[in-house]
C-alpha cells in the first residue's frame, strides 16, 4: 500500500480526482453497510430532497477524499500547499496573531481536511490531534505526511491533550475535527443534525484558554484547480460551561457542512455507541 501511494503521489491531482469519484461509487455500489450509513445521515441533515440533489457528488468527493491524500501527505510541503489557491478570511488569522492569542482551528471531515494543517503550518507551528489508526502501514502515512517542519501531530490520549494545551500556553495554534465520535469517557450526548451523538468535550476544553476560534476548510475545486482555503468567525461566540461550548461547536460544524454538504463524508458512521458508552438518554 505504501509503494502505491507513492506511486499515486506522482500522478496529477486532476487524474487523482477522476479516479477517486470512481472509486466512491465503486465503494456505494458494493458495501450495503457504507450506502446504508451515507443514505441515513443525508436524509437525516437535508431531508429526502436534499439528500437526493447531493448524493451523486457527495459519493464521488467521498472517493476524491481518499485518492487526493498521497498528493497531499507525500508530496514537498510547498508543493502541498501551493494547491491552496484562493483563500478566504485570513485577516482573522492575523487579528488572532497581533492580539498574541493562541488558536483553536476547528474543522470537519469537509472537502480537503488533511491539507488545512499542511497549508497553515507554513505560516506558523501548529500541533493537530489525531487517532492512530490499527493499520500499521496508514500509521507510516500519517506520520510522513503529517509531520512537517512546524506541523506537530498529538495522538488522542493524555499525553497529546497535554501537548495541544502546551501549544496553546505558548501563543501557538491547534487543530482538531470535532465530529467523530470519541472514546468512552470522552464526550457527551449531543444532538448532531438533530439526532444524538457521542461528541467529543477536549475542542471546547480548549476554547476556554482564551484562545481564538476559527472555523476553517478546504473546498475542493473542479477539475483538479485546488482547494479554497476557508476561514471564519463561529456564528456565536463560544462561551458558557464546557457541554455549553461543545453544544455550540456541534452547532458550528453543521453550520460549516451545510456551506457545502456535497464534499462532507456522510459515510461515516458518526451516530455510533462507542464501546462502554451508556446508551443517549431519552430526550437531550
Amino acid at each position: 500500500m505504501i509503494l502505491i501511494f507513492r506511486f499515486l503521489s506522482f500522478l496529477p491531482l486532476s487524474w487523482l480526482h477522476g479516479l477517486g469519484a470512481l472509486l466512491g461509487w465503486l465503494a456505494w455500489l458494493f458495501s450495503p453497510t457504507y450506502r446504508r450509513h451515507m443514505q441515513e445521515n443525508m436524509v437525516l441533515a437535508l431531508g429526502e430532497d436534499g439528500a437526493r440533489r447531493v448524493r451523486p457528488a457527495a459519493i464521488a468527493n467521498a472517493g476524491r477524499s481518499a485518492l487526493e491524500l498521497p498528493k497531499v501527505w507525500l508530496r514537498p510541503l510547498d508543493e502541498s500547499a501551493a494547491r491552496v489557491v484562493k483563500i478566504s478570511g485570513w485577516e482573522l488569522v492575523e487579528a488572532a496573531t497581533r492580539e498574541g492569542k493562541g488558536i483553536v482551528y476547528l474543522t470537519a471531515h469537509l472537502g480537503c481536511f488533511e491539507v488545512t494543517a499542511q497549508y497553515l503550518s507554513t505560516h506558523a507551528p501548529i500541533t493537530v490531534l489525531y487517532r492512530p489508526p490499527k493499520q500499521a502501514w496508514l500509521q507510516t502515512m500519517i506520520e510522513a505526511g503529517r509531520a512537517r517542519a512546524q506541523l506537530h501531530i498529538a495522538a488522542a490520549d493524555l499525553k497529546g491533550v497535554r501537548a495541544l494545551l502546551k501549544a496553546l500556553k505558548r501563543g501557538e495554534a491547534v487543530g482538531m475535527l470535532p465530529d467523530q465520535a470519541p472514546k468512552v469517557g470522552e464526550g457527551r450526548w449531543m444532538n448532531f443534525f438533530g439526532k444524538p451523538a457521542y461528541t467529543m468535550t477536549l475542542a471546547a476544553r480548549l476554547t476556554e484558554s482564551g484562545a481564538a476560534s476559527i472555523m476553517v476548510w478546504a473546498e475542493r475545486l473542479p477539475g483538479g484547480a485546488g482547494y479554497h482555503f476557508h476561514l471564519q468567525r463561529p456564528t456565536q461566540q463560544i462561551k458558557g460551561t464546557t457541554e455549553e461550548r461543545a453544544r455550540q461547536i456541534s452547532h458550528e460544524i453543521e453550520h460549516l457542512i451545510r456551506q457545502c454538504p456535497e464534499q462532507y463524508l456522510w459515510g461515516y458512521n458518526r451516530y455510533k455507541r462507542p464501546r462502554g458508552v451508556e446508551a443517549p438518554p431519552a430526550s437531550l
